[in-house]
């Protein structure tokens, strides 16, 4: 049987930028994924590049790397529908954060004042003549800034198009175990020297079949998406005081909690928010719940309901629009940086997964850790080891 350099376990965004990387690096790769079709949190994202939130010299470089500010010619996403030849529907938008009517609104942007590019504050009329669908009696204003986009579903495709065609394989088939030369699957046992984890939300439970702890976690995301249509949502809107920062942290405090399955953590969150994509469907969100059972069942009905009013408050056009609810899994780690590289003791296994701000840092990060498995010193994820 075939034994590769690398099988990297996972087909969203991370494990798709990084096989693609790597077997342009020279590895022969083999990328596993357990879906045919797509049911992961790339699937289900936003698809926002929040290139601007850099706060750190660390994350402000990656965030140049991904998408300049400042001319930076070879910014991944300058040149990535190109150099994947594919239309990853990239473009820049305006980023509506709303202030809910009981907030300060001079308070709320002091929040932003660390950040690479703090948003601008907007009045209440301001705001409305930004975005036109806003319900001006529930906000006190808002921030605004511009953020750049893309179709997150479109772009892990067109990752792992370019994949197959630099010589790396795909294989639809679900990982039952990870194993120190490769991983067993429900169709074979596929063998590697390193096996790298992208799986996202389902990575802590991955690495644990394999008698690794690590601390790695998610939450279940919620969202709803409609059909195409006519009405038009010309902003990405968000809440500027995100909750779901706080969720994270709350419910890491104790990493043992994570293993007694079922275990609700914290109380759900939603944070309202919606964007439109160019074919016109919108995605509206999103309800996160830190419960450390990846396969638990959640309320449909009754979440989708909890959905549609509290962003009716906000968006009322939006509330009653017809459309799918649906469920992912988003890793996040303890300290909103991602989890990188070899594990201790377990030198052939490793891990990419926990971004918290995924869709800007992976591709920049997949190209300077396949130069690091090919020999390349790289000080950045010298600094991102576990």
């Amino acid at each position: 049987m075939k034994t590769y350099d690398w099988i990297v376990v996972g087909g969203g965004i991370a494990g798709a930028a990084l096989a693609y990387e790597l077997a342009k690096s020279g590895f022969s790769v083999l990328l596993l994924e357990q879906y045919s079709t797509s049911q992961n949190a790339t699937r289900y994202s936003y698809g926002g590049l929040a290139y601007w939130s850099s706060s750190t010299p660390l994350t402000r470089l990656l965030c140049e790397e991904a998408m300049s500010t400042t001319g930076y010619a070879y910014a991944r996403y300058h040149i990535l529908a190109q150099e994947l030849d594919a239309d990853i529907q990239f473009r820049e938008l305006d980023l509506l954060l709303t202030i809910s009517a009981d907030s300060d609104p001079e308070v709320t942007a002091a929040l932003y004042n660390h950040f690479a590019i703090p948003p601008r504050l907007l009045s209440v009329q301001e705001a409305c003549e930004l975005e036109p669908l806003l319900n001006r009696e529930a906000i006190s204003g808002a921030l605004t800034v511009k953020h750049g986009h893309i179709h997150p579903e479109k772009t892990a495709q067109a990752y792992i198009q370019a994949f197959e065609r630099a010589g790396g394989e795909m294989q639809i088939s679900q990982v039952l175990q990870v194993l120190q030369d490769g991983v067993k699957t429900t169709t074979a046992t596929f063998h590697s020297a390193k096996v790298v984890i992208c799986a996202g939300g389902l990575s802590r439970q991955l690495l644990k079949s394999a008698g690794i702890p690590i601390k790695l976690y998610f939450t279940h995301a919620e969202i709803i998406e409609t059909p195409p249509l006519d009405i038009r949502l010309r902003t990405l809107v968000m809440p500027a005081n995100v909750q779901r920062f706080q969720l994270e942290a709350e419910s890491t405090q104790v990493d043992a909690l994570w293993d007694e399955l079922g275990n609700e953590l914290v109380a759900p969150i939603l944070d309202v928010g919606a964007i439109q994509f160019q074919d016109g469907s919108i995605r509206i969100g999103q309800i996160s719940r830190a419960i450390a059972d990846p396969h638990v069942k959640v309320n449909s009905e009754v979440s989708e309901k909890w959905l549609r009013r509290s962003v009716g408050q906000i968006l009322p056009t939006l509330e009653n629009l017809s459309g799918t609810w649906y469920h992912c899994l988003v890793a996040f780690s303890s300290n909103q940086l991602p989890l990188i590289g070899a594990i201790p003791r377990f030198e052939s296994i490793h891990v990419f997964s926990g971004f918290s701000n995924p869709l800007v840092l992976i591709p920049p990060l997949a190209k300077r850790f396949a130069n690091f498995a090919n020999g390349q010193e790289d000080e950045i994820i010298r600094q991102m080891l576990i």
